[in-house]
């Protein structure tokens, strides 16, 4: 594949989106292609695999070439047919009714004789390892059985060229490895030529690429190996994070250069003793201070079986056994924690775990089968979702799916309307002129707080992800709750958007003393801002405590599909004893740095 002299611009945008792009990629190789959000990664992904221009009109200029035809003369189905595409919500690339089915839909449109297909099929599955649920439907499967259909489903056709557009962004930290490991098993044993848009470098290079392009602005500003690429200063210039253990090596005075082999912790070159006396100098972590709980949940139990409606949607990860009795995942038993005041959870976990569930269930969305929740100490078993909303705030991901109006003061002012529509119900009294005064007052200190003050004229279109993040959180702020939820609060976010994020969230929380839960995938999240770690595994508590000591339990990594930090496997190198304090000093010194800045 050779891009030449290649440009393109959208139909609806003034500047190119990709400038000036020359490169070539060798048969059987495997890269990885870095940058931040906007930088022009997604777009070049979509002038390999035809849906620029096909699908995404505009001007392009210079040439592409795949597989030596131009890639303009072959249209959509031609590209199809020597590079496939496995997209980062695989629930968007889903067309059957089962697994099965799903795999053989290009054979199908080819025609394929049935016996043939079924070869195929199985061929496919088995090579990603999934021939076992073949028969599942799509909402049975876990985020990583549907990135292997997808795979399997491109593989069907036996394309050369496999392009994977952020294989790791829904996955657990246990499936996102397991992925990567497929990934590299096709590129070894299979001979596919492999390109990957991720930008989470450390966990792609869990197994090894041939070169590294890094974009910025539309353009290649770097095409190297990884370990000249980590031993550069292009990734911190460009907002993508180094691995965890080169930072960690920076700290202690280590240089990073192409000849410690820094493109992995097993690998890179590092003087032990220099790292050990590092860690000795620090102090010991103590423990964080406990003002008693915002939260409390005690001896809970849920089953979505039990809920009331027939018409209940059936939650992602349900699956059917063979004798088709049902065993949802989100079921919980016996659940125990508590959320300190002022403090930050982090509530961790595979996909199907219950996360999301235990969410639910504090919101008032589901009620439990038994248990209590108890706020400031009182149960809210009798309180509705909108009495529970005015103390406990619910952030989805997607900040999209919560946003109703096309003017941000409106979306802000949402909730305070509604819940004075209501009081006026309740009693009976008319509208009084002073209300929408008062909402005001309210709205624009959440705006305040939230850094959206100087936009509260905008409309919602104009602002960006991180924006429209912040304003779905000012909307809550606004109504005054103490606890915020927040799920997979930097899920798909580079590391500028990530850090905008996380520490406006980690100010709101030490300048506001607003109680915080995070449900989350990533463990450096974890790591660098939560106080405590509630673990869950087949819908039962795994573990309750600090982040540190939870990611340095491998028997607790190991159940839950969690991932260990790098800076555990580089303490364990350096003959370190006390990693957790090692981890802990390393985080610490880590924040205080980037605040200084």
């Amino acid at each position: 594949m050779v891009f030449k002299d290649f440009s393109f611009r959208y139909r609806s945008q003034v500047a190119p989106s990709l400038t000036g792009i020359n490169l070539s990629v060798n048969r059987g190789e495997k890269i990885l292609i870095l940058g931040p959000s906007g930088s022009g990664k997604s777009t070049l992904a979509h002038c390999i695999n035809g849906l620029i221009p096909n699908a995404f009109p505009g001007k392009m200029t210079g040439s592409l070439s795949i597989l030596g035809e131009d890639a303009a003369g072959l249209g959509i189905f031609g590209i199809s047919k020597k590079a496939g595409t496995v997209l980062q919500d695989t629930d968007d690339q889903f067309v059957g009714q089962s697994a099965g089915e799903d795999i053989a839909f290009a054979a199908e449109n080819d025609m394929v004789p049935v016996a043939e297909m079924r070869r195929r099929v199985k061929e496919a599955a088995e090579l990603v390892q999934f021939e076992e649920a073949l028969t599942k439907a799509p909402q049975e499967l876990s985020g990583g059985q549907k990135q292997r259909v997808s795979m399997a489903g491109v593989l069907t056709d036996d394309v050369e060229i496999l392009l994977f557009d952020e294989p790791l962004a829904n996955l657990d930290p246990a499936t996102g490895k397991q992925s990567i490991e497929t990934i590299d098993m096709l590129n070894r044993e299979q001979g596919k030529t492999v390109i990957i848009i991720e930008h989470r470098l450390e966990d792609v290079l869990h197994r090894p690429v041939d070169r590294i392009i890094l974009i910025d602005e539309g353009r290649i500003i770097a095409d190297l190996s990884p370990e000249d690429m980590l031993s550069s200063d292009l990734l911190g210039k460009t907002g993508i994070r180094e691995p965890l253990y080169l930072s960690a090596l920076r700290f202690t005075g280590c240089s990073i250069h192409a000849g410690i082999r820094p493109e992995h912790v097993e690998t890179v070159v590092f003087d032990a003793e220099k790292l050990r006396a590092w860690a000795a100098a620090g102090e010991r972590a103590g423990e964080s201070c406990r003002d008693g709980a915002i939260l409390e949940i005690r001896d809970l139990n849920f089953c979505y079986d039990a809920q009331p409606g027939s018409l209940r949607p059936r939650p992602e990860g349900t699956h059917i056994s063979a004798g088709g009795a049902s065993k949802r995942h989100g079921t919980l038993e016996n659940i125990s924690f508590s959320i300190p005041k002022s403090s930050i959870t982090a509530l961790v976990g595979k996909n199907g775990a219950g996360k999301s569930t235990m969410a639910a269930l504090i919101c008032g969305f589901y009620k439990p089968a038994s248990g209590s929740i108890l706020y400031e100490g009182k149960d809210i078993a009798d309180l509705s979702i909108r009495e529970r909303a005015e103390k406990i705030g619910f952030v989805m991901q997607n900040p999209n799916h919560m946003i109703s109006f096309p003017l941000i003061y409106d979306e802000a002012a949402l909730g305070l309307r509604n819940r004075e529509l209501a009081s006026r119900k309740n009693s009976g009294h008319e509208t009084k002129l002073h209300e929408e005064n008062e909402i005001r007052e309210k709205v624009y200190e959440s705006f305040r707080i939230c850094g959206l003050y100087p936009y509260r004229n905008w409309p919602v279109g104009a602002l960006s992800f991180g924006m429209k993040k912040r304003l779905t959180i000012a909307s809550i702020l606004s109504l005054g709750p103490s606890l915020l939820i927040l799920d997979e609060p930097t899920a798909g976010q580079d590391l500028r958007h990530y850090r905008e994020i996380m520490d406006f969230l980690f100010r709101l929380n030490r300048d506001k003393g607003i109680s915080l839960l995070l449900i989350t995938h990533d463990m450096h999240l974890m790591l660098e801002y939560a106080d405590q770690a509630v673990v869950l595994s087949e819908g039962r508590i795994l573990a309750i405590d600090s982040p540190s000591a939870v990611l340095t339990d491998d028997s607790i990594i190991e159940k839950a599909s969690l991932k260990r930090t790098s800076l555990y496997d580089l303490a364990l190198r350096a003959g370190i004893t006390e990693y957790q304090g090692f981890i802990n000093r390393f985080i610490s010194l880590d924040r205080e740095k980037r605040y200084r800045q």
